[in-house]
């Protein structure tokens, strides 16, 4: 989990791209940054790599779609951390032989190694069917001008929601997502570095 944590991370940490609604998608390259939205100070448009400008339209779309995903997950991951790290836990047991309980006590890094492999199985899975959801399933791949990916689990409608509130929201969102995306990588680099991150240094939860 950890792995696919810091991989996720830092893919879409690269790509700073908002999520909007974009009708124009060809070989050519068409869209720019100022085209997609998600914009928003202190650094508007940022993309120090140029990454905007790699491949067409489609390449741009795919990292927008790909940030959105990965700061989702660099969400849930700083959410499940802290809530291990503060030592909170469902009740019963996960498996067997592991309880809940016994999993807090531990960091969340060693957490992870303690379930069993059947149940880091079943975590995967999910995850799995998620991405296939996403990139296929629901109409129009967003590559081809589609809508970009919507949360699986649960199905959200928005379409009472005006254009300039989704606009707004989505912009939370991205930079939410960037912010997770620094925080579980920190958190991460604090367990297995002592050091790295002088603000958490000495933190038993590290």
């Amino acid at each position: 989990m950890k792995t696919a944590a810091i991989c996720l991370s830092l893919v879409g940490a690269a790509a700073a791209f908002a999520p909007a609604p974009t009708q124009r998608v060809g070989s050519a390259l068409a869209l720019g940054l100022d085209d997609i939205g998600g914009s928003s100070l202190p650094l508007p448009n940022f993309d120090p790599l140029g990454l905007a400008t790699w491949g067409s339209d489609e390449t741009l779309l795919w990292f927008r779609a790909a940030e959105l995903k990965h700061g989702r997950v660099a969400m849930v991951a700083t959410t499940g951390y802290l809530f291990n790290a503060a030592g909170y836990h469902f009740p019963g047991m996960l498996s067997s032989d592991v309880s809940f309980e016994s999993l807090s006590t531990m960091s969340p890094p060693d957490a992870w190694a303690a379930v069993p492999t059947a149940g880091k199985a079943q975590i995967l899975a999910t995850i799995f069917v998620a991405e296939l959801v996403t990139e296929g399933y629901q109409g129009t791949h967003y590559m081809k001008g589609g809508d970009l990916p919507t949360m699986v689990f649960p199905k959200i409608d928005f379409s009472g929601v005006s254009e300039a509130t989704l606009s707004r929201k989505r912009t939370s969102e991205l930079n939410n997502g960037r912010l997770a995306q620094i925080a579980i990588l920190s958190f991460i680099s604090a367990h297995y570095i002592p050091g790295s991150v002088p603000a958490l240094a000495g933190n038993p939860a590290f």
